[in-house]
């Protein structure tokens, strides 16, 4: 296992930083903080191993602890959505590996005699705990963070942790990426990718720089939302973050990202909220056609191939060699289309002479679906952009409802996190922290939505029963 003693009390210690936070501060800032502090500070690989449960690691420690900290407070942590589509989704979600495990029991020999385990029942408790701990943040900012004053909250606590992030982000540029090293005694990927354009891409303690870049991104769009609604008196310090923010993000030299913001920014900035929530749905429904899309050869790949020759050839290689292992994987995954392969590299291309692993898995939907097929992908992607899709149903409505005027960024910010999940595997705790924020909203708009309506059916009958007293 990596990591010195140093990385492995900074985990042991989080539950008691998470503790202090929930006394001293009010429960949504507690709950932000205690999820995204630990995604950015604590150490990266580094997990307790537990037989039959799934590792506690800095994904799951910060969510089981918040959890513990609101149950203790006597909030109530409500395990189902209100919604029966959001019931169905997150069961399905932990309990298909249940039907992966069933239907993998078989190891997968090699020329050699070298193996790949089957599946066994205890994997069914592991991979169920494992996928109830990924689902916790949501379930959690579903009963916390589903309140305009929340959102607010969420956007303060991405642009305050952008700042505090481009510190360590600012002198791993200069210095190259080696905090993780000097800090928790390991480097956390290979250090030949942080070289870029003349540069290093920073790392600090998260898993790769392009996860640096993203969270740059978001908070990015972060201080963008703040701008454009605060008052006039903070106006300038907004501007200034999100113009700092802006630099730090082409200084991570991460040209996926820069993209993004391109495209994310002027919305967050400028466009309605109906129409930001329009767009977030058309690309959140996008994503998750993606792989029939992709499989029916319907993808621009050979177009995207040519850009990305006319920015850099290096930039074109890099995305040739994901399309290839992209299809390769797809193939992979499609022998086994309904629960794939489960988990130890089942789903990945093997030398069958030698047993070596010779594919890349980079996106998080062919790794979904070479996992747990279907069923697992799904549960996942459809849940992720339920309350985009929610959001977007009732926005016509919203104005009368008294929105939350962060709405519209926020679901942006997951859309677009959503639409970094082609390319790469950037769904972290406060990506479901999020969602879990959004679907609650939507739920209780849909709620004053239902309350209304029936009270208005109600008026109607009392108006007729008068009316036919009367005649």
């Amino acid at each position: 296992m990596p990591g010195n003693a140093f990385a492995y009390l900074m985990l042991s210690a989080w539950p008691v930083v998470v503790f202090v936070m929930f006394r001293r501060m009010p429960v949504e800032r507690a709950l932000i903080w205690s999820i995204l502090g630990g995604y950015l500070f604590l150490p990266p690989l580094v997990a307790f191993d537990i037989p039959v449960l799934p590792s506690l690691d800095k994904h799951a420690i910060p969510a089981l602890s918040a959890c513990l900290c609101l149950l203790a407070l006597g909030r109530r942590i409500r395990p189902l959505p209100a919604t029966m589509l959001g019931k169905l989704l997150v069961l399905t979600f932990v309990l298909s590996p249940i039907g992966t495990v069933l239907t993998n029991r078989e190891p997968i020999i090699f020329a050699t005699g070298g193996l790949l385990p089957g599946l066994s029942s205890r994997d069914i408790l592991s991979s169920a705990a494992y996928q109830f701990l990924a689902l916790l943040p949501l379930l959690l900012g579903r009963e916390v963070l589903a309140t305009p004053n929340a959102h607010r909250e969420l956007v303060r606590a991405l642009v305050i942790a952008g700042l505090i992030y481009s510190i360590p982000m600012l002198y791993e540029m200069r210095m190259s990426p080696q905090l993780n090293t000097k800090i928790y005694g390991f480097f956390q990927h290979g250090f030949a990718q942080t070289v870029r354009f003349g540069g290093f891409r920073p790392v600090v303690f998260l898993q790769h720089g392009l996860w640096v870049a993203f969270f740059t991104v978001t908070a990015l769009a972060a201080a963008g939302a703040a701008l454009r609604f605060a008052e006039p008196r903070r106006r300038a310090r907004y501007l200034a973050a999100t113009l700092y923010l802006a630099v730090i993000l082409i200084f991570c030299r991460s040209l996926g990202p820069l993209v993004l913001a391109a495209a994310l920014l002027p919305l967050v900035l400028f466009a309605r909220t109906r129409t930001q929530l329009r767009v977030a749905a058309i690309l959140a429904v996008v994503v998750i056609a993606y792989p029939i899309l992709r499989g029916a050869d319907l993808v621009p790949v050979q177009a995207m191939l040519e850009q990305a020759e006319r920015i850099d050839h290096e930039r074109m290689q890099s995305l040739q060699f994901r399309f290839d292992n992209e299809q390769a994987l797809l193939r992979r995954a499609g022998e086994k289309p309904i629960f794939g392969w489960g988990g130890w590299d089942r789903s990945a291309i093997h030398d069958y002479e030698t047993g070596r692993n010779i594919s890349t898995m980079d996106g998080r939907w062919i790794i979904v679906l070479g996992l747990g097929g279907w069923m697992a992908y799904i549960a996942e992607f459809v849940l992720l952009a339920l309350p985009v899709i929610m959001l977007w149903r009732q926005s016509r409505s919203l104005s009368d409802e008294g929105a939350s005027p962060y709405l519209g960024a926020l679901a942006l910010m997951l859309a677009f996190n959503m639409l970094d999940l082609i390319p790469n595997a950037t769904l972290i705790p406060f990506t479901w922290l999020l969602c879990g924020s959004m679907l609650g909203y939507a739920e209780k708009l849909a709620e004053v939505r239902r309350m209304r309506s029936t009270a208005a059916r109600g008026r109607i009958r009392l108006i007729r029963g008068h009316a036919v007293g009367q005649g």
